[in-house]
C-alpha cells in the first residue's frame, strides 16, 4: 500500500510522492532528489530536515521527543507547525499529508 506525501518545495513548487509504510518523511523527500540535506541521515541530531507540517496534519503526529525538540530549538525560523521530516514514520493514517521545506542557512 502507497502513502501518498505532497511536499512543497523553497520555491513553492508542489511534489506529489509516493511512500511505503515504515519510512521516514526524511527518506523520502530525499529518494524523491527534493533539497534536504539530512546531514545526520536521521539520527535526530542536526535539524537540517526541518520541515512545517500544514496546520491540519500536524495534530495528527505524535509529540515530538526531547531530542526532537533540543533539535528545534537549534532550527532557523521555527514556527508552532515546525518537526523533523527524519522523526515523522509514515504509515496509512499519515497518507496524504502535506509538509512545505523549511529555508537552508
Amino acid at each position: 500500500m502507497s502513502i501518498k506525501v505532497y511536499v512543497t518545495d523553497r520555491e513553492g513548487v508542489l511534489h506529489e510522492l509516493e511512500a511505503e509504510p515504515g519510512w521516514t518523511l526524511m527518506e523520502v523527500i530525499r529518494e524523491a532528489g527534493l533539497p534536504i540535506e539530512a546531514a545526520c541521515g536521521g539520527c535526530c541530531a542536526c535539524a537540517t530536515c526541518h520541515v512545517y507540517v500544514d496546520l491540519e496534519w500536524f495534530a495528527k503526529l505524535p509529540e515530538p521527543s526531547e531530542d526532537e525538540n533540543a533539535m528545534l530549538d537549534e532550527a532557523f525560523e521555527v514556527r508552532e507547525t515546525s518537526r523533523l521530516a527524519c522523526q515523522i514514520r509514515l504509515g496509512p493514517s499519515l497518507s496524504g499529508i502535506r509538509v512545505t521545506l523549511a529555508p537552508e542557512f
